[in-house]
């Protein structure tokens, strides 16, 4: 039975089939649709896909000194130790590193990006703050993957994020290509809520950081999202961009390959979407995992003011 209190139950004994989200897509209210750096064309594709992709949107120049910044953290061995830093459950490298607009000012100034701020805005319809940041490190040869899940089906679970209105920002600081684990994601799967089975363990973070069991979608739900929408891989070169609505299903393989893929991630929450009490675990995640202290609405922070104010065109 559905508990009528929360919109999006999940983590349940039995199955319970996919049903719209009840949220929009985009936020901004219609007279303020426009009021941003995306044009129709690119609203109604992350409309219609729940995702929209920037090949180069960066150049190599000024993602460089990121990728050099987070070879620098893997030296400090308090920092290695922390809770935040999660390995791979294969090798041991390095998985995962949460909260790093804290560790770095670098990448904090990063998040405040006058044209990834102003799209963020436009999408969700508010001001926004920092819900989560990671980065997501597969190593040659060895960096595992990632089970289909949709973000907001964990957010709402374990760190009791209420409604659908919430945008990750991707950023590539390697290339992405075919053989080194592209994230894929499933174009349309936004619309529908897959409600997931199997109750949530207590500290269910510490395993499913490694390796996620909890929060997996149905098998026949997905391959039916699939057979509606297919599967996509965006794949470009170090600096380019995927924004992606937060109930997109995604996943990844593992890398294959003899060359690394390195991911960064910030998750940007409407300041209107406030996380609450979890609606299906027994006590809140981390801080650096869902932000409740740090959540005053972002500035902006331009390193390249010549670029403000211009516009933005995702590709295909």
């Amino acid at each position: 039975m559905i508990d009528r209190n929360d919109a999006y139950p999940t983590r349940l004994r039995e199955y319970h089939e996919p049903f719209p989200r009840r949220e929009p897509i985009v936020h901004a209210r219609k007279e303020r649709r426009w009021d941003g750096p995306l044009d129709e064309v690119s609203l109604s594709r992350y409309e219609r896909d729940g995702f929209l992709w920037f090949e180069g949107f960066f150049s190599k120049d000024r993602i460089t000194p990121f990728f050099k910044e987070l070879q620098e953290m893997a030296k400090d061995e308090a920092l290695m130790r922390s809770e935040q830093v999660i390995q791979d459950p294969n090798s041991g490298a390095i998985r995962s590193v949460f909260g790093m607009h804290e560790l770095s000012d670098r990448f904090d100034r990063l998040t405040r990006d006058p044209r990834i701020l102003g799209m963020v805005r436009q999408l969700l319809g508010s001001e926004v703050y920092i819900h989560q940041s990671r980065i997501n490190d597969k190593f040659g040869f060895q960096g595992s993957g990632f089970d289909w899940h949709s973000d907001f089906e964990t957010w709402h679970s374990e760190d009791g994020m209420p409604k659908m209105r919430a945008v990750s920002a991707s950023l590539m600081l390697t290339d992405n290509n075919e053989f080194n684990g592209p994230l894929m994601l499933i174009p349309g799967s936004h619309r529908l809520f897959v409600p997931c089975m199997g109750e949530t363990p207590e500290m269910n973070w510490r395993e499913s950081l490694k390796a996620q069991r909890i929060g997996v979608p149905d098998k026949d739900a997905l391959a039916m999202l699939a057979e509606n929408g297919g599967i996509q891989a965006p794949k470009g070169p170090a600096g380019s961009l995927l924004l992606f609505e937060c109930n997109t299903l995604h996943a990844s393989n593992e890398n294959m390959s003899p060359w690394p893929r390195s991911n960064l991630f910030f998750v940007y929450n409407s300041v209107d979407n406030a996380l609450e009490e979890p609606f299906a675990a027994p006590s809140p995640r981390p801080e650096f995992l869902g932000a409740r202290r740090n959540v005053r609405p972002l500035e902006m922070h331009d390193d390249y003011p010549e670029l403000a104010g211009q516009g933005v065109s995702p590709l295909r």
